[in-house]
């Protein structure tokens, strides 16, 4: 099934914190320096930090970094220590005396999952996840299920444990496309057979309307300018509902970025060629986002906190 760092130079770090009313963390996705990046929100309730600057019109083009985090809002402030990582690396848009990191996130809500409403991720948090990023060699394999942002997910209306999971493809032309999702969704995995285990869950389905979100992150080692990243992100979104019923919901803060480092070029003799190629990509990625998305849902294991029980789907990709 592959990973999101089979495309070169990409590394992912994950941090999580359970037990004592913890059930949550922080993935991080580095790219290498110059990674152009966008982003493309389709969710009726997202949760989002510097996501604007990742529009084809703005200043900026490259990404320095990406945050997965739970926590809701509030964990949005663990976006501010990878900033800090980042900095001390000399990574970011130069600005006179220093450079300012470009590291968009996007939280899911885990709030009170663990127990405690106000155990969420920190700004320290999202710098271990980086520096833990960074610290993985070339082509690491990524720690998927109960990890990072999907510490604390769920599927499912609360019933069952969502969590982290990645694939990819490598094309006939030797580009690469890898996806990478925290699947914390209001629905269930279409393809699947369920076959929960361990626990019924459902803690949350008395609580009223549950809140969720599906982050995704799409890479690929091609050379894409900010408008194709910015389209190639909105195609992945397909994968997200050919994955999901229901997606893209008020209650679901779906969100899909798009990085590309520019390692391997794509056929641009003519706009026939052009075309092709971005369709074929794009194809690619909502199809790699699918296959993410259900190795997340099959990688979670059953939690039991203080706040309920939560287990495993148990499904099984047709």
């Amino acid at each position: 099934m592959g990973a999101l760092t089979d495309v070169p130079g990409i590394r992912v770090g994950h941090v999580q914190k359970t037990g004592d009313g913890w059930l949550t963390g922080v993935t991080v996705v580095l790219p290498p320096r110059g990674t152009v990046g966008s982003v493309d929100v389709q969710g009726g309730g997202p949760a989002t930090h510097e996501t604007d600057a990742l529009d084809p019109s703005t200043l900026v083009s490259a990404v320095d970094a990406v945050v997965l985090t739970g926590g809701s809002a509030y964990g949005l402030a663990s976006a501010a220590g990878a900033q800090r990582w980042c900095e001390e690396d000399g990574r970011g848009f130069a600005v006179p005396g220093g450079v300012v990191p470009i590291v968009p996130a996007a939280a899911i809500f885990d709030l009170g999952r663990g127990g405690d409403f106000t155990a969420r991720p920190t700004p320290d948090m999202g710098y271990a996840a980086t520096a833990a990023a960074a610290a993985q060699p070339e082509g690491h394999d990524v720690e998927r299920g109960n990890v990072g942002a999907g510490t604390g997910a769920l599927i499912g209306r609360g019933q069952f444990k969502g969590g982290v999971g990645t694939a990819s493809v490598t094309l006939a032309n030797g580009v690469v496309v890898g996806a990478l999702a925290i699947v914390n969704a209001l629905g269930l995995p279409f393809g699947t057979i369920s076959t929960p285990t361990d626990g019924d869950g459902g803690a949350e389905t008395s609580r009223g309307g549950p809140l969720n979100t599906t982050l995704i992150v799409v890479a690929t080692n091609a050379v894409l300018d900010v408008a194709e990243c910015k389209r190639t992100a909105a195609a992945s979104h397909a994968g997200i509902a050919r994955a999901l019923n229901p997606s893209h919901t008020l209650a679901d803060g779906d969100t899909v970025f798009c990085l590309a480092t520019g390692a391997a070029a794509l056929d641009r003799s003519d706009e026939a060629a052009r075309q092709l190629s971005l369709i074929t990509l794009q194809t690619a990625a909502a199809d790699v986002v699918r296959l993410a998305i259900l190795d997340g849902a099959a990688s979670a294991e059953p939690v039991s906190t203080a706040a309920g029980d939560y287990g495993a789907y148990g499904g099984q990709m047709r």
